[in-house]
């Protein structure tokens, strides 16, 4: 798996997205404290207001971004909104009032909502062989993880020595790291859409990701995905303090199981898609997430309450290793569903779309979690995490091949999607179910 890391440019992108997200991680902790500085006992509206504003902007500005990126080159694009992330982070600390907050954070995950499809999009045409890209979005994934465990506990050590104000300063170093890195970074020049109008870039991606049966399935898995996560990510703190009355060292440990399994899945999953498709890995993963919340729903239940503690590292574990399952495998989805020029698009419209299912799950996992008792939240999540599993299994055919000959009659024989083969004009294109990610007539 790390044997991609050879690759200079791929490996100053890792370390760049490796050292931006600890410098994340950190801002996280940074700005709960910060939103408590300034709130006091409502500083989880002030939270939960951040949160529900980097999400709609996740959702609305990415294909948006994505749309006028392509006028820029790249790395300098990449690099500039690296700078507006680090000036941004470093403003924080000097705010006095709550509404500052919400600008601020704006700003900054307008930049984030900019940067990551990008980012992404930029990955598959730097390893083009399909083994080494597989390894890099475990590496990825695994880098989520690693930040989820580490970044939490190097913030509680930091605070204690220099005070919270300061891991600012340390989310801005990170940001300026990753552009430093980015910066001696020789990346792939974006084809053929320069001379593309913005608007129709949108268009176009948005309508390559709903036209395509695969990605219609993997809009749907998000949904599953969002609403079983969301137990995890939302309600962990309301079942290990709250319902079983445990430590916070403990509510750590929960979630170190869950970025456990996640991590895990990660290593093997490499191994795994050379032995099966991407549709059985993440159909089977998603398919495991309703079911384990079944299965704790019914062991808080049963069991008596000192047994549930052990039951929810288990399931935590399980699940985060399911996230993987659904997870990894997206990216090459995602590459193997749009030609290099509209990646950016594809990309960001997965960005937006899944966004949009964590903006529903997670007010509602909140909401579920402070009105109903334990076992009945969980219920409900498993519930509506069932659907998005049948819907993909419905739009997602079995038989999905990434390459598909097929006839374009009437395109030029020198377009560059065409080759002769006996005698007649065959694409060597994406099926797009319909609708070419390129041309705007009838696809055969």
């Amino acid at each position: 798996m790390f044997s991609v890391l050879g690759n200079r440019p791929y490996r100053h992108l890792f370390f760049a997205q490796v050292i931006a997200l600890f410098g994340t991680g950190l801002m996280t902790v940074a700005l709960a404290l910060l939103a408590y500085d300034l709130a006091g006992g409502n500083a989880g509206v002030v939270l939960g207001t951040a949160l529900t504003i980097k999400m709609v902007v996740y959702v609305t500005l990415s294909p948006v971004a994505a749309g006028f990126a392509a006028r820029f080159p790249r790395r300098g694009f990449l690099v500039f909104l690296d700078l507006v992330r680090a000036g941004t982070a470093l403003a924080l600390p000097f705010v006095d009032a709550v509404w500052q907050i919400y600008v601020l954070i704006a700003i900054l995950q307008s930049a984030s909502a900019a940067f990551t499809p990008t980012f992404q999009a930029t990955i598959p045409d730097i390893l083009t062989d399909e083994e080494d890209y597989t390894n890099a979005l475990s590496l990825s994934r695994m880098a989520y993880d690693f930040e989820n465990l580490l970044s939490p506990m190097i913030a509680a050590l930091l605070v204690s020595q220099i005070g919270f104000h300061w891991l600012f300063a340390g989310t801005s170093a990170g940001f300026l790291l990753s552009a430093a890195l980015v910066v001696t970074a020789v990346l792939p020049v974006a084809k053929g859409v320069q001379d593309i109008a913005p608007l129709r870039r949108i268009q176009r991606g948005l309508a390559i990701y709903l036209k395509t049966p695969r990605l219609k399935g993997l809009l749907a898995l998000n949904l599953t995905v969002a609403a079983a996560g969301s137990m995890v990510i939302v309600n962990s703190v309301v079942v290990v303090k709250a319902q079983l009355g445990l430590s916070d060292a403990n509510l750590a440990l929960s979630m170190a199981a869950y970025g456990g399994g996640s991590m895990l899945a990660a290593l093997l999953m490499p191994k795994v898609l050379k032995q099966l498709s991407e549709r059985s890995v993440m159909i089977s993963a998603a398919t495991a997430l309703p079911l384990a919340l079944f299965v704790f729903a019914i062991l808080t239940l049963s069991l008596p309450e000192s047994a549930i503690w052990s039951a929810l590292l288990l399931i935590w574990f399980w699940m985060g290793a399911c996230m993987s399952g659904v997870l990894v495998p997206t990216g090459r989805l995602l590459r193997n569903s749009a030609h290099s020029e509209d990646r950016p698009q594809v990309f960001a419209a997965q960005f937006a779309l899944s966004h949009a299912c964590w903006l529903i799950a997670y007010p509602l996992a909140g909401w579920l979690g402070s009105t109903m008792p334990l076992a009945q939240t969980v219920l409900v999540l498993g519930a509506i995490s069932v659907p998005g599993v049948l819907v993909a299994v419905r739009l997602w055919p079995r038989k999905d091949p990434s390459f598909l000959v097929h006839d374009h009659p009437d395109l030029p024989l020198d377009h560059p999607h065409l080759q002769e083969i006996d005698g007649k004009r065959h694409g060597h294109d994406f099926v797009i179910d319909g609708l070419h990610p390129n041309w705007p007539d009838r696809h055969h």
